[in-house]
């Protein structure tokens, strides 16, 4: 019967393990969250997804204005919200000490984040 055929082995948690440090062993960008650094870690964590949606909103935002699908009043507000959201990253990177480096992803055949 086909139900006593295995379809796929995914190994144990261990060999798993051992495979995905095969993929990059020397990644400094991980995030290693311990009961002292937690707050730390979460603020990278979430800092560098805000960063990720903003550059996704500034790369659509010239999209727009590329296409002439913006009023002048539209693109100056934009341009406003993207500048103090900018601002306000600054801003918060300062608080939790973290740098343009720390919130870097690496997101494969598209390069790095930043």
């Amino acid at each position: 019967m086909e139900e006593d055929k295995i379809l796929f082995y995914a190994g144990s948690a261990n060999e798993i393990m051992q495979e995905l440090e095969k993929i990059n062993p020397d990644d400094q960008t991980r995030i290693n969250a311990t009961p002292e650094n937690v707050e730390s870690g979460l603020a990278k964590l979430v800092l560098t997804l805000i960063e990720l949606i903003r550059k996704l909103m500034e790369k659509q935002a010239m999209r727009r204005i590329e296409g002439d699908s913006l009023t002048e009043d539209q693109i100056e507000h934009l341009g406003e919200t993207l500048m103090k959201l900018e601002n306000k990253m600054e801003e918060l990177k300062k608080i939790f000490n973290l740098t343009d480096k720390d919130l870097n992803l690496n997101l494969g055949p598209l390069g790095d984040l930043l």
